[in-house]
């Protein structure tokens, strides 16, 4: 059964998949922000995420054996020796106080040219922002909802007070 196999393969075959996610992993790990399709950034955003997290574990390991072999592990998949060398000996110290959510995609607006695809742009978070909240919708406050209420009060009255209907005959 092939339950839960399913990855965005991005049209490409699984070797140039892997090459491409490290090249533009060694990209954002060099520049801060690059720009790319909405879907390699949605592809980017768990694959980078889990190389800050190694070079995170990798700082606080006590043995240096240890430290390597997670360096190791991430130069696995990012080939770039210079960017691995950056994420673990400046970039991590910027998410030490981060539990995840390294990274953020703005949707820009307008298409590619040539294929018309979404673009985005892809960064990393600051270790100061907290983002944003999400809203819980229109809250009106208390005053205004006391006039209101006051106001649907008579109106209801009237209704009680006009005589019933017989069932047969229709309300005018």
């Amino acid at each position: 059964m092939r339950h839960n196999k399913h990855r965005d393969s991005l049209g490409v075959t699984r070797e140039h998949r892997e090459s491409m996610l490290s090249n533009l992993a060694a990209a954002l790990i060099t520049h801060g922000r690059i720009q790319t399709t909405l879907k390699k950034a949605r592809v980017l955003r768990p694959f980078i995420e889990k190389m800050i997290t190694k070079a995170k574990h990798a700082a606080g390991k006590s043995e240096k054996k240890d430290a390597v072999h997670l360096r190791r592990l991430v130069l696995r998949d990012i080939r770039d020796e210079d960017a691995v060398t950056l994420l673990f000996n400046e970039k991590y110290k910027e998410f030490t106080a981060r539990a995840g959510g390294y990274t953020r995609i703005y949707k820009l607006g307008p298409q590619r040219l040539g294929d018309a695809a979404e673009m985005a742009l892809i960064e990393f978070v600051k270790a100061d922002d907290t983002g944003y909240k999400k809203s819980k919708g229109r809250r009106s406050s208390s005053k205004a909802r006391k006039p209101k209420a006051k106001a649907e009060a008579p109106a209801a009255a009237t209704e009680a007070a006009a005589p019933a209907a017989p069932e047969g005959e229709a309300k005018a």
